[in-house]
């Protein structure tokens, strides 16, 4: 009777990624960077160096920082609707339904620069490339809130006050909360139910992005 094989040993060896698997990490990776430096401000070697990889080999992916920032704008707007989705489609959910959408919004500061690469990228309309891709993806926002059952006012309201909460993390106003009774009274009108989750994971004045 022959004795049972023994388990192969565990390889210390990391697995290698796949090429959309660096892809999409370095589009993560693009999503932090500009939105803490903006379009102009954003390099790919900083992109590279918080990807991990080499500036070369971002550029031989995508070509060129123009190409790169619309690959973190449609990543941004993706992320963004599939979470306005997934709350429309959460019928268990006992929030009305603008509470759930507005929950996902905030939940979206996991993906560290989301709100703020979708800021920059909306300033951008002049842009003969980026500006079209902007305009196309806010409208695209406002239809999906308006197609989910928001009226033209609701939806309006909405979007403004997505637009505060967008401001308010990229200005990094936290570093001030419970400092600056203004900002504190801001965060607490805004946040009546998620402050403690926005105060734990809202970007601070020293974070690198």
């Amino acid at each position: 009777m022959s004795s049972p094989t023994a388990p192969a040993p565990a390889s210390d060896t990391p697995r290698r990624l796949s090429s959309d698997e660096r892809r999409e990490q370095i589009v993560r990776a693009a999503i932090a960077v500009f939105g803490a430096r903006g379009y102009v401000g954003a390099t790919t070697d900083e992109v590279a160096k918080a990807a991990g990889v080499s500036q070369p080999y971002v550029v031989r992916l995508f070509g060129s920082k123009e190409s790169l920032f619309l690959a973190a704008l449609d990543e941004c707007l993706a992320l963004l609707l599939s979470a306005f989705r997934a709350a429309v489609d959460d019928t268990t959910a006992e929030d009305p339904l603008q509470r759930r959408i507005g929950h996902a919004y905030v939940g979206l500061l996991e993906v560290r620069g989301l709100h703020q690469t979708l800021s920059h990228a909306f300033l951008l309309g002049a842009h003969p490339v980026i500006g079209p891709r902007a305009r196309d993806g806010f409208a695209r926002v406002w239809a999906f809130i308006r197609n989910a059952g928001f009226d033209p006012e609701a939806a309006r309201e909405f979007l403004a006050e997505g637009m505060l909460i967008t401001t308010m993390i990229g200005l990094r106003l936290v570093d001030d909360y419970d400092r600056d009774p203004r900002i504190t009274e801001m965060f607490e009108t805004c946040f009546p139910s998620k402050l403690a989750q926005v105060l734990e994971i809202s970007p601070r004045g020293d974070d690198p992005w």
